[in-house]
């Protein structure tokens, strides 16, 4: 089949979602310039993405790779009452699809998973990553607990190389998106890196599971071209979101006239150092805590950023 055939289908399957294409590559948990590209026939989309865009389309597999046209208009359908997925003709019939497995009657098929099976399964790699570490993770934890089978995991995610770059990839979207929200209505510079400090403070157990996941991942850069890559990504972003507030703390006059660029290279630094002896340490334990690093990141700002008062 032709690529720009099955780029169209896909976009069919996006437009009946009614998202955009950058939300919808979040819920298939790959990079936006990927599935741009891949619409665009600049490049292919590989199997499992075809499975992932299925399964949160709402469709049969089979019919992205079908080398039988769909009508014209046809468009993509969630899946009708009698369980069959896929295309739906213009005059509302289901075009052909495979028909699911029915359970016994005694065993009723549960909901699909919040955002779908793919989210489902990045979601609870980035727990167990947590709790475990990724290499103390294997296919079939991360298929008990999602309560599927180690076949339903390979089809998504082929490999761990893939699986590890979409939870890296989930854990970016994450941390900007909870960034974005907790500083969209805060209007003064220094009010916002305050703000910003305090979400990077693992002062929570969700904070400290974020944190673990984050060393993690960083030890994997350093073995992973993919994940690197990932993590360069990320930390431009970090450093430019941090970059920004302190040149607008300038031009507000609360920050003193200092080059943002490399102030925020040496802020983020000290956060992600103050940061991995907390986590290595017992907490509660005095000196080494979340207060501890909040409080020296709160004195770092003070001394190097903000403006003194004139003398009386």
């Amino acid at each position: 089949m032709q690529q720009d055939e099955v780029a169209e289908r896909v976009r069919q399957v996006i437009d009946a979602t009614g998202v955009s294409a950058r939300e919808f590559a979040r819920r298939i948990v790959i990079d936006p310039s990927k599935l741009s590209r891949s619409l665009n026939g600049t490049r292919r989309f590989t199997a499992a993405e075809l499975a992932r865009i299925a399964d949160i389309g709402g469709v049969d597999v089979g019919l992205l790779l079908s080398p039988a046209d769909p009508p014209d208009g046809a468009g993509f359908g969630r899946a009708p009452a009698d369980g069959r997925v896929g295309l739906r003709r213009p005059d509302g019939e289901p075009a052909p699809a495979i028909r699911p497995t029915r359970r016994p009657a005694s065993s009723p098929p549960p909901g699909p998973p919040e955002g779908g099976r793919p989210l489902q399964i990045v979601r609870e790699t980035v727990r167990l990553i947590a709790e475990r570490g990724f290499h103390a993770v294997r296919v079939a934890d991360i298929a008990a607990a999602c309560r599927t089978s180690t076949a339903a995991i390979h089809y998504h995610f082929p490999g761990r190389d893939e699986l590890l770059e979409a939870a890296v990839r989930w854990c970016m979207d994450e941390d900007t998106r909870r960034r974005a929200e907790a500083t969209d209505p805060i209007r003064r510079a220094g009010d916002e890196l305050r703000r910003l400090i305090e979400l990077q403070t693992p002062r929570t157990e969700q904070q400290r599971r974020q944190w673990c996941v984050w060393l993690d991942l960083w030890a994997e850069a350093a073995r992973s071209t993919t994940v690197g890559r990932l993590h360069v990504e990320y930390y431009r972003q970090w450093r430019g979101t941090v970059a920004d507030v302190i040149r607008r703390g300038v031009e507000q006059g609360v920050f003193r006239p200092v080059d943002a660029d490399a102030a925020a290279l040496t802020l983020t630094a000290l956060i992600d150092g103050l940061a991995s002896q907390v986590l290595a340490t017992e907490p509660g334990r005095p000196g080494t805590g979340a207060q501890a690093m909040h409080d020296a990141l709160l004195a770092h700002v003070d001394a190097c950023l903000t403006v003194r008062p004139p003398a009386p």
